[in-house]
């Protein structure tokens, strides 16, 4: 391992060849960023003020929401500097605190997704159980264990690049850093840091996927027992939200693996238009998800908007 010295920043970069295009794309990108803003912060805001929504369910959907908040509170200063001033400066320290950031938080997602399909496995599945299995207690420790299991699952890596001296060029392929991009330019042997984040993605991101599929599977069993029709729907009904925010995550995480995995046959705007649908989708889509198809959630937000409108 050798000490880096240098003190050179990394440039991060915006959409090459579309330049002229920088503030059309800077605005489009800040509407997003503001709809994901406003979107979680809503749900966030209805949980803890609605003693309705006092449940593991919501609870688990308040850490969603705020992991979706993380994700856009991490990239959204570096993107907008790059597009609207062209701040492309970025200093070693700062660049891996956010490359930590961004990559935790997408594990955190992942198992925020299992804990909720848990939630609806012990709701379905054993329902006379379920508020003593799931305590307020226990919420929060299952909380904390996805926290953790997290941010010591990337704290290897990260740690890792402030020890490896960087004699390549110190442009990123993107308005944010990520730790695939960073290795790139290092001069040293990162054998590790190319095979690590595999295994942390086979072993949590995809076995997270696997014990949600059977969760499932098992709910499917159970509900297929239950004699009445409208039983039936009224129980899966509970599952839809659940269900659409796994489609999103994991069909987004599989787009851009694809992505990665045929990039010299994509121009590179697609692989980095990718890479922002990767972050920023799933934390738009979750709040519309919730708000339309959880009854709960969707009656909330038309009580606090005709709190507002009678005040005005």
């Amino acid at each position: 391992m050798w000490l880096n010295t240098t003190v050179s920043p990394f440039l991060l970069t915006g959409f090459p060849g579309m330049e002229k295009a920088h503030h059309w794309i800077s605005i489009a990108l800040f509407m997003v960023y503001v709809s994901i803003l406003l979107g979680n912060g809503t749900l966030l805001f209805l949980i803890k003020n609605d003693h309705n929504l006092h449940e593991p369910m919501y609870y688990f959907l308040a850490m969603l929401a705020s992991t979706d908040l993380g994700v856009t509170l991490t990239t959204m200063p570096t993107v907008l500097g790059v597009l609207w001033l062209n701040q492309r400066e970025i200093g070693k320290v700062a660049c891996f605190s956010q490359a930590y950031f961004i990559h935790t938080l997408s594990i955190v997602e992942s198992g925020v997704l299992l804990a909720m399909a848990y939630d609806r496995f012990v709701a379905i599945c054993n329902p006379l159980r379920y508020t003593s299995i799931l305590t307020n207690t226990r919420v929060m420790k299952i909380g904390m264990g996805v926290l953790t299991r997290a941010g010591l699952s990337v704290m290897p890596i990260i740690i890792r690049l402030h020890w490896f001296p960087y004699c390549q060029s110190h442009v990123l392929s993107h308005a944010f850093c990520l730790h695939q991009d960073i290795i790139k330019l290092a001069c040293a042997d990162i054998t590790f840091n190319r095979l690590y984040p595999v295994v942390v993605v086979f072993t949590m991101v995809l076995l997270d996927f696997l014990i949600i599929s059977f969760s499932y599977i098992l709910i499917l069993k159970t509900v297929m027992r239950i004699a009445s029709g409208v039983e039936r729907a009224k129980a899966l009904n509970t599952c839809v939200s659940h269900i659409c925010c796994i489609l999103v995550f994991y069909v987004t995480v599989v787009g851009l693996t694809f992505i990665h995995r045929f990039r010299k046959h994509a121009p590179r705007v697609v692989h980095i238009t990718m890479s922002y649908v990767y972050f920023l989708f799933p934390p738009f889509m979750n709040p519309v998800i919730y708000s339309i198809k959880t009854k709960q959630i969707h009656s909330g937000i038309i009580r606090l908007f005709s709190v507002c409108h009678t005040r005005a």
